[in-house]
Order: C-alpha cells, then sequence, then structure tokens
C-alpha cells in the first residue's frame, strides 16, 4: 500500500492578469482565508495621471517608478525569516516588464532593461502564481463599474494590447508553477461556490502548468 503524497505548503503567492480581472479581490479574499501578510501593487504613481495624457516623458517616467518601488517591495520581503508566515501579493514582479514593453521607445527600453535585470536577480520567486485571465469585453464592463477616472482614458486597443501581451507572457512562463483561471464567468467576491472550489484546489498540489475552472461557472451559451 503505498504512502500517501505530502507536499509542501505555499509560502509565497502571487496574484496576476490584466486590468480589473479581479487580482486585488482574490488576493485579499486569499490572504484573509490563509491568514496570509499581504503585498499591494503601487498604487500612488505620480506619473501615471501625464502618462494617461500622453505627455512626453511620462511612459519612462511612470515605468521606472513602478520598477523602483516594486523592487523595494519584493526586495524587502526576508521569507527565511519566518518560514512559516504565508504571503499573498496581488502582483508579479515580472509584470513590470510586461508594461515596460508596451509602453517604452527601443532608447527607453535600453535603460530599463539593464535596472531590471539588475533588480530581479534579487527578488525571491513565489511558491505559486495565479493568473486570472478575461475576455477584453468583460474587462471592459468591470472598467465601466469600477468607474477609476484615469482608467476611462484607457483606449479598446490598448487594452486589448495588454491582454495579448500578458498571454503571450504566460504561454511561456516557466519560473514556477503556475494556476491559470479564466475569470470572465467566474465571480470569487459574490459566488461563493467558485471561491470553495478554488480553495480546495489551492489544498492540493499545482504542478508545471495547470488550469481551473469551477463547475457550474460555464456560460450555458
Amino acid at each position: 500500500m503505498s504512502e500517501p503524497q505530502v507536499h509542501e505548503p505555499l509560502h509565497f503567492v502571487a496574484v496576476e492578469g490584466p486590468i480589473r480581472v479581479g487580482k486585488t479581490s482574490l488576493a485579499d479574499i486569499l490572504a484573509d482565508r490563509l491568514h496570509a501578510a499581504r503585498i499591494r501593487d503601487v498604487e500612488d504613481n505620480p506619473f501615471l495621471e501625464a502618462f494617461y495624457h500622453d505627455k512626453p516623458g511620462a511612459a519612462f517616467q511612470a515605468q521606472f517608478y513602478f520598477l523602483l518601488q516594486r523592487f523595494k517591495q519584493w526586495r524587502s520581503l526576508d521569507l527565511a525569516a519566518r518560514p512559516d508566515r504565508v504571503i499573498i501579493s496581488d502582483y508579479l514582479f515580472e509584470k513590470d516588464k510586461i508594461f515596460a514593453y508596451l509602453n517604452l521607445n527601443d532608447a527607453e527600453l535600453n535603460i530599463y532593461d539593464q535596472y531590471y535585470e539588475i533588480f530581479a536577480e534579487q527578488i525571491p520567486i513565489p511558491d505559486l502564481v495565479i493568473y486570472l485571465q478575461a475576455k477584453p469585453e468583460a474587462l471592459k464592463k468591470r472598467i465601466g463599474k469600477k468607474n477609476v477616472p484615469f482608467e476611462h482614458r484607457i483606449s479598446e486597443g490598448y487594452l486589448d494590447a495588454v491582454v495579448n501581451a500578458y498571454e503571450h507572457f504566460f504561454f511561456h512562463y516557466k519560473s514556477t508553477d503556475l494556476l491559470v483561471i479564466e475569470t470572465s464567468e467566474i465571480d470569487f467576491v459574490d459566488r461563493n461556490e467558485d471561491l470553495q472550489q478554488l480553495l480546495h484546489r489551492l489544498s492540493q498540489p499545482v504542478r508545471g502548468t495547470q488550469y481551473f475552472l469551477p463547475l457550474g461557472s460555464a456560460s450555458a451559451d
């Protein structure tokens, strides 16, 4: 009779995906249920408004500010000091590079890449990344519902480019285990059954890249 498999509990989980896909909400729920410390992405970027108004140089300023602040957050994590602690982040450090390649020109990218490579060598790697997907149409509805002023300046073309960039990035992602969730028909906040199924799935090991779809969440059409 074979012994049951034992897998290491999760200590560091990053939730990722395009704008308004539900990263923050899911990370908050997981942190509460798992009694975890919480890392929140940078929101007070002083260059972001200028970027949304297409001011010259604002894209590089905004991107570099994000890179520095995100590096400081992840570099300060001392995972070895408290090995029993669980940490939930609502972003992946590598997401910074996704947006850099969307928003910066070649000369700016040349400078950015040099700093990024130095920083990336110094930050920890999560045990698991949860990648939330959604169709652009679903994201547009959520942007409208959230009603954040700057976000209404996001064009459909740019939103489509962000979704495609995320899909390309995670198609090639191999840094750690990856759980992919298509959220267009899923609601972890208001539909408890979806949440309970995810929590059950996270109690089991994720190996490589795997996909999660709660029973009953698919659209009928």
